[in-house]
């Protein structure tokens, strides 16, 4: 038997009430050459038996019973059994726009030099009551590009995981889904980017994202604020920050802070912070001194191979900073980098 194009990589956890509805979306693609690798991740509820249910009477759609070993096993337990060109994931609890895998397949076929492709989302069942998801959601749909996707990297997880198609076999090559200590996906992104892979989003909304008060990325540390920054920096370290004789951080708020105790945990040689607050300015962050950020561009000179970060979390202060960076004549991705 010939291997479908895709392979719909979904691993499940007590996901019974809307499970039925994922399928049902799954099964109505307009692209039909795909498998669903099911991994049921010691669900407690109905979830195995509906998904014996639907493997009865659709062959495309394979399961196998896990006991509880959580998402990053599941992932890669699921991932040996997928045989399809590209990998589509999904969450049992999220909903398919039926031309999603055609529009994704045709994309990826046409742009061999993508690896990861995504798409925009919109929450659900309503528009999102929850600020924070929503504003994220908003963010997340404004990166379409590679080159947007990239400069944000370090800013938050710039691709929703159930949204994504990938190349099996460079999924495969990059060892798959790896447990660092914070989530998998945003790590996942941040080895496709120190690799050199180049991600993008198709501009059509081709998933509806559910949100819910028990989100695994709200209820699992991995994806707390703390191990955001953790990821962030491992590989800001690994990659970014080598060879840098000098770092300049812009932001003596609560990011700025909670950024710099990570770098100096790796030796990262932190010169001064920069801020418009002048009631921070003078004094001293981390022993480090605290200037005004006019001060930035003569500081920047005196250093070989200096970098700036970006420390600041506010959407709109951020696009106020890269602003101004730019009119100084710096460079994102080269000078400096958005971090929060």
């Amino acid at each position: 038997m010939n291997s479908p194009i895709v392979s719909i990589l979904m691993p499940i956890y007590n996901e019974a009430n809307t499970l039925i509805h994922t399928i049902n979306s799954i099964q109505l693609q307009s692209l039909t050459d795909f498998e669903v690798i099911a991994i049921n991740d010691g669900s407690e509820d109905n979830t195995q038996t509906i998904l014996k249910q639907f493997s009865s009477t659709d062959k495309r759609i394979k399961s196998s019973d896990l006991p509880r070993v959580g998402i990053i096993k599941a992932l890669n337990h699921g991932l040996k059994q997928c045989k399809g060109k590209y990998i589509a994931r999904m969450d049992a609890d999220d909903l398919m726009h039926p031309k999603r895998l055609e529009m994704q397949v045709n994309h990826m076929q046409s742009n061999p030099d993508i690896s990861v492709t995504s798409s925009l989302v919109e929450s659900f069942p309503n528009k999102s009551s929850n600020t924070g998801f929503q504003r994220y959601v908003d963010w997340v749909n404004s990166l379409t590009t590679d080159d947007l996707i990239t400069n944000n990297m370090f800013v938050e997880s710039p691709l929703p995981h159930p949204s994504t198609m990938l190349r099996t076999k460079e999924l495969v090559q990059l060892e798959g889904y790896k447990d660092n200590g914070w989530a998998e996906d945003y790590d996942l992104w941040l080895r496709y980017f120190s690799n050199g892979k180049r991600m993008d989003k198709i501009p059509y909304t081709l998933l509806s994202w559910r949100d819910h008060p028990t989100r695994t990325s709200r209820t699992d540390s991995r994806y707390s604020v703390e191990n955001f920054i953790r990821a962030k920096v491992y590989y800001l370290s690994k990659q970014i920050l080598t060879n840098r004789d000098c770092i300049l951080i812009w932001g003596a708020g609560q990011m700025g802070k909670r950024i710099s105790k990570h770098l100096l945990r790796n030796d990262m040689p932190i010169n001064c912070f920069f801020d418009i607050n002048p009631h921070k300015i003078g004094k001293t962050l981390r022993n480090k001194p605290i200037y005004n950020v006019n001060d930035l561009p003569k500081t920047f000179i005196k250093y070989k191979h200096p970098i700036v970060l970006v420390a600041v979390a506010s959407n709109n202060a951020r696009s106020l900073i890269r602003r101004q960076l730019n009119t100084w004549g710096f460079t994102e991705s080269i000078d400096y980098w958005c971090v929060a």
